[in-house]
């Protein structure tokens, strides 16, 4: 059903009238008929839709999530669809599994009855991962470095970045101007724990003891040595003992300000 074919047939089962709705909310009944109808021509705004799960009595949210679902295009809203109808099923049949604890040769047969592909493939081509914005990074000496105590995965902010798809990754603001002209102070920078790391690449080092980071381009030398070496020539290279670094990330996306 429609949004309006959802919000009739409730007001209709609590016995309420257009014009008694109409007062509850302070829009016009001419107004509500035509989202009723579906002849409005624009989604209703969220503080109407707040308002109708309320005098409605619709489980908050629930109008609101509909609202916005129908504002997607087509082929967005349908892909969205069909990967939460795959979810549901999966969620079903983990269900099942717990329930029946079925030995290896009955996992066919559960898998036919529930309809869901084991080896169903995943495009090649998406809108990208959202890689968290965690923290800054100093692009000049090391400093004191922590993630928030976020999850892996989990910030406050967040970048999209197309072609990615470790789920691992992560991102910093550049703090200084240790690695200009490429990196500059405010600049986003994504960086994947999955990138192999070469020589001569732009790098999050993560020390241990002291817990500090840099951003740093990174040189391997004889003696397990790296040399942390800057973008900007006015700094000097950091020599430090392999053994120190804990975490070397390699530079993948950039998103800077123009």
């Amino acid at each position: 059903m429609s949004l309006g074919q959802i919000i009739r047939k409730r007001r209709e089962q609590l016995n309420l009238t257009l014009d008694e709705v109409s007062s509850s909310v302070g829009f016009s009944k001419p107004y509500l008929s035509t989202i009723e109808t579906s002849k409005v021509k624009n989604p209703p705004s969220d503080e109407l839709l707040i308002k109708l799960e309320k005098i409605l009595e619709f489980e908050s949210g629930l109008l609101l999530h509909i609202a916005h679902m129908e504002r997607l295009p087509s082929d967005i809203r349908q892909e969205y669809e069909s990967a939460e109808a795959e979810n549901q099923k999966w969620r079903q049949f983990i269900k099942n599994l717990i329930h029946q604890k079925p030995d290896a040769s009955q996992l066919d047969t559960l898998l036919a009855e529930s309809e869901l592909d084991a080896e169903k493939g995943v495009s090649s081509l998406s809108a990208g991962r959202l890689v968290p914005v965690i923290n800054k990074v100093a692009a000049g000496y090391p400093s004191d470095f922590n993630d928030l105590d976020y999850p892996v995965g989990v910030a406050d902010d967040y970048v999209r970045c197309p072609d990615l798809h470790d789920p691992n990754a992560f991102a910093v603001r550049v703090v200084g101007d240790s690695m200009e002209p490429k990196f500059r102070q405010g600049d986003i920078v994504v960086f994947s724990p999955a990138a192999e790391v070469h020589n001569g690449d732009d790098c999050f080092v993560r020390f241990a003891m002291p817990h500090e980071t840099t951003f740093k381009r990174a040189f391997f030398e004889p003696d397990n040595k790296v040399r942390l070496q800057p973008r900007n020539e006015k700094y000097s290279p950091i020599i430090t003992d392999g053994k120190r670094i804990n975490g070397l990330y390699r530079a993948v996306t950039k998103y800077e300000k123009l």
